[in-house]
Parts: structure tokens; sequence; C-alpha cells
């Protein structure tokens, strides 16, 4: 560690002391269990302190990448040059405006956990959410959705720090919510999610919770246990990226031990101890693969976190069955 990069975070040094962690690896706080070391790592635990470590880090021109449930993200082995913030803040609370139930959830709020207390409460409209891993703000940042709806179907408002209008309250519209993408994704470093809200219609909690089994149901015999990153690509319009990966004959092919799934082809799987670069090596084969065989370009679902050697050279020889 250079002094310039020891500069950088004397702020949160003295902001969170011991709590700011050098060279963690990233591994275990992603669903994949895979990934490399951070520079520095940063557990917070509200709202409050989420915004004062994104100001710190904006303040000292830190580069830096917030972290949920790590449920939809592949980090390099090498890790990550800079600050990984993992998000916390998971308060959830309900209040009646009307007919309709408004319930506010903190950006490291589960997705699912959200779900489960919207049934419980008899507020209708995230059901959908109980079979998708993931945090709140997460889901916000690539628009999440399963089931046939997603987050901008009952979204109200979220709360965003912006790096140059500070805390700002952004609709659905502002976000600019598209299938699987926001205005938050094009630049994660200009603003953040710090809460959200959405508005739910009451429906008695026995008949939510049918719908919620039922989901989990379809998501047991259609989607693969163990390590994965969930869905690896979008869906191309009127196709599914797990169609055209088996039609390109890549089910269960394997690099490493990473491989994609026989149960469902847009699911990359961790068999135990994969790198990064056996998972990204499979990416390129499956784009290659597809594109060559059936002229459809896939793109990913997921996020890259560090550094990724090219692999558009990637072929069916370098992988096996």
């Amino acid at each position: 560690m250079t002094a310039e990069q020891a500069g950088k975070v004397d702020g949160l040094r003295a902001a969170f002391g011991a709590r700011l962690l050098q060279a963690e690896p990233l591994a275990r706080y992603t669903s994949a269990r895979i990934g490399g070391p951070a520079d520095y790592f940063l557990a917070v635990q509200s709202v409050a302190e989420l915004e004062q470590a994104v100001r710190l880090a904006w303040a000292a021109a830190l580069p830096f990448r917030l972290l949920g449930s790590g449920s939809n993200i592949l980090v390099a082995d090498a890790g990550y040059r800079g600050l990984v913030i993992h998000n916390d803040a998971r308060a959830i609370t309900f209040r009646e405006e009307g007919e309709a139930i408004v319930v506010r959830a903190e950006a490291g709020a589960a997705l699912p956990t959200l779900a489960r207390l919207c049934v419980a409460r008899g507020a209708a409209g995230l059901e959908w959410g109980a079979t998708v891993p993931g945090t709140v703000g997460g889901a916000v940042f690539g628009n999440a959705g399963a089931h046939g709806a997603d987050i901008a179907s009952n979204l109200l408002v979220a709360e965003i720090l912006h790096r140059e209008a500070g805390i700002e309250r952004w609709s659905a519209a502002e976000l600019a919510l598209e299938y699987r993408a926001s205005r938050l994704k094009v630049n994660p470093e200009s603003a953040v999610v710090l809460a959200t809200e959405f508005k739910l219609q009451a429906e008695k909690p026995a008949a939510l919770q049918a719908r919620v089994d039922a989901f989990i149901a379809q998501r047991r015999s259609t989607q693969p246990p163990g390590a994965s990153m969930g869905s690896m690509f979008k869906n191309p319009p009127a196709d599914f990226a797990g169609r055209l990966i088996e039609a390109a004959g890549l089910k269960n092919a394997r690099i490493g031990n990473a491989q994609i799934s026989a149960v469902h082809a847009n699911f990359f799987v961790n068999l135990g101890d994969a790198q990064a670069r056996d998972v990204y090596a499979l990416i390129g084969l499956a784009r290659n693969s597809v594109q060559q065989q059936l002229g459809v370009l896939l793109e990913l679902e997921i996020g890259l976190l560090g550094e990724f050697a090219d692999v558009l050279s990637v072929s069916l020889a370098d992988a096996h069955g």
C-alpha cells in the first residue's frame, strides 16, 4: 500500500476505526462463493453510516462499490482495487395511506425477507420477490424481477444519495427502470440507493402465501441448487437465454470447477473452488457459441467487479462436459 492509498482512507479510518478492513476476501460475501480480496472493506449498519462512508469515499476520490447479498455479481480472482461497502442497513417499516399500504425498506434489506413481511402484513405486489435473492438496493439498481413483475411495478420512490445533488427522491421514471437496467447502472459511483418505498394493495395473507408457495415450487423445479450468480444473461426479446445456450449444445459444459447447469443453462454453477476466470471463460464460450450458431449476442445480466482478461477466443474445445 502506497502513502497515497493510505491517505485516501484516513477519513474512513477516523470514522470507522478497526471496522475498516484491508485485503478482505470477497468470496464469503457472494452467492457464487467466488472472488479475491478488496483493498478495503467496510460493513455499514445503517443508512446514516452508508451515507457517511460514500461521502468520505467521494471526498477522497477513492473508487468504491456497494455490495449487498452478492447474488448477481462475479468478483475477479484478483479482487477489487478500491473500497467495497457491504450494506447491512435493513430496517423495514409499514404505513397506511388510504386503501394502500406503503412499505419503506432500507437498501440493505433482503428482497425475500421484504416479500415475506409484506405477505404476513397482507400487502400485495412483491410476492415475486420471495424467490429472488438479493437486496432491495441491488434490485432497484438492476430493476430485478420474476414471474411477470419487477421492481418498477410497485416502486413509489427511491431515496438516492447523489454525488452532486445530495439526497433526492427519485420515481421509477426518474430511475429510468427498464428490463434489468436503470439510470444507476450507467455510473455506479455517481449515486447510491439509501432506501425505497413501495405502494402495495391490501389482500388476504393466505392468498398471498399461496402465490409465494407456487413461485417457490416453480423455482425449485426449474433452477439449480448450489452456489451460482443467478441468471447469467438477460433474455433477448421474445426468447430465453437459457434456451439459446442449450440450443448451442452447452448444457453441462465445464471449465475448471465452473459449470453451465444441466437444470437451467442460464445458471453457471460453482462445483467447488471455482475460479472467476473459469466462470468468465464459460461466459465467453456461451456468448461466442450462441452468436456464431444462432446469430444472437447475449448481454450479461450479472455485474463484474474487478479486472477480467479477454475471453473472446474461448471455444467449445476449451470446455468439457
